[in-house]
């Protein structure tokens, strides 16, 4: 069991959080007003604090906050991320006119690099940004395996996050490491297809999968 903070309350956070308890995880959400969210938990057993005293607690984050201002967010809650794994999941991109993913935010690197030269002492773990919020702790779901990848420099945290995405339903095979920090440009660019997708596929669940049985 691990105790793990998700840093925003919005779709993405509520599916790891749901997820990640039913796998027996102690989950606490971490939002600016935990007085209304809290009402949304209140038969669960996930907490809900606000985001520096989710982090304080807890010994892995994930970062569920909108990409564009994750960053400064984060850089506000330093102290209680020293020397953990933080668990980025979001994609920093501009919205087009449709509310669907426009530019990226950082077109010449990526978010999760970002943050872990904002936080230099966290171990920063790049993964699930290349599929519908839906999918992320439901993988099974989909009639065609998705792919799920890891990003970051640390061996140890990438070991840690490849166990929680196992208790979310990952099966190892389905699971690919990248590599380090900087190989988080590749998938952060599928953000850039999300809103084809959607109009494509009428907003139907989808990942990213990628074939290597051969």
């Amino acid at each position: 069991m691990t105790s793990i903070a998700i840093l925003g309350s919005g779709r993405v956070g509520r599916v790891l959080a749901t997820g990640l308890a039913a796998a027996g995880h102690t989950v606490t959400i971490g939002t600016l007003d935990p007085t209304r969210e809290a009402a949304a938990w209140a038969d669960t057993s996930v907490a809900v604090a606000t985001h520096a005293e989710a982090t304080e607690a807890a010994e892995v984050i994930v970062n569920a906050l909108p990409g564009d201002v994750s960053v400064d967010v984060l850089r506000g809650l330093t102290t209680y991320l020293e020397k953990k794994v933080l668990i980025d999941v979001a994609n920093a991109t501009e919205r087009g006119p449709d509310g669907m993913p426009g530019t990226l935010c950082y077109p010449d690197g990526s978010l999760a690099e970002e943050l872990q030269h904002a936080l230099p002492t966290t171990h920063v773990v790049k993964t699930l940004n290349t599929m519908v919020y839906s999918v992320m702790a439901a993988p099974a779901t989909l009639t065609t395996p998705g792919t799920v990848f890891l990003s970051g420099d640390d061996p140890t945290a990438k070991s840690t996050t490849t166990a929680l995405l196992t208790d979310l339903g990952w099966h190892p095979d389905r699971i690919i490491d990248l590599g380090d920090i900087t190989t988080a440009r590749a998938p952060e660019a599928f953000a850039l297809l999300i809103g084809p997708l959607f109009r494509a596929l009428n907003a139907r669940a989808f990942a990213l999968g990628i074939d290597h049985s051969a």
